[in-house]
């Protein structure tokens, strides 16, 4: 019997790059949020004059942007809603609800946060309320698109 090297990839397909790398991997789906939040980050600067961009591909970085930002944000809320659900007692159920408000809430600042750190003046979300609505209608035109085209939900 012929002894296999551990280094050797484990298919034809090319390395193995361990579970880290194929998670990071970008999927169909991924690139079809990026263009669905182009089109409603768009949309929000032409109707909502507070959140500016100075040009079309400012706005196209900051939906990839936008997309890495909530694609963590929702598997901080996952976690926080797994603890919740988890939760035996009183108090922990009181924590893991605030752990939730907090990363629900928190998140908004994050985003704009890190938008102005990368971004500076080029781009500006606006404030807490305008990038609440912004970070809600991305999801939502999100969830539209994907079920509209049949892409499974169970990863979002």
């Amino acid at each position: 019997m012929q002894e296999t090297d551990p280094r050797a990839p484990s298919s034809g397909s090319g390395p193995d790059r361990g579970p880290l790398l194929r998670t990071l991997r970008a999927q169909p789906e991924d690139l079809v949020d990026v263009f669905v939040y182009v089109v409603v980050l768009n949309l929000t600067i032409e109707y909502l004059p507070a959140v500016i961009s100075e040009g079309f591909t400012l706005s196209l970085l900051t939906a990839v942007l936008l997309k890495l930002a909530l694609e963590v944000v929702i598997v901080v809320k996952k976690k926080a809603v797994a603890r919740l659900r988890g939760a035996m007692t009183a108090p922990a159920k009181v924590i893991a609800a605030l752990l939730l408000w907090l990363a629900a809430a928190g998140s908004k600042f994050a985003v704009l946060w890190l938008v102005d750190l990368v971004f500076g003046d080029a781009v500006d979300l606006g404030g807490f309320i305008s990038v609440t609505l912004l970070v809600v209608s991305l999801l939502l035109a999100r969830s539209a698109v994907r079920r509209l085209l049949g892409v499974d939900q169970a990863r979002s």
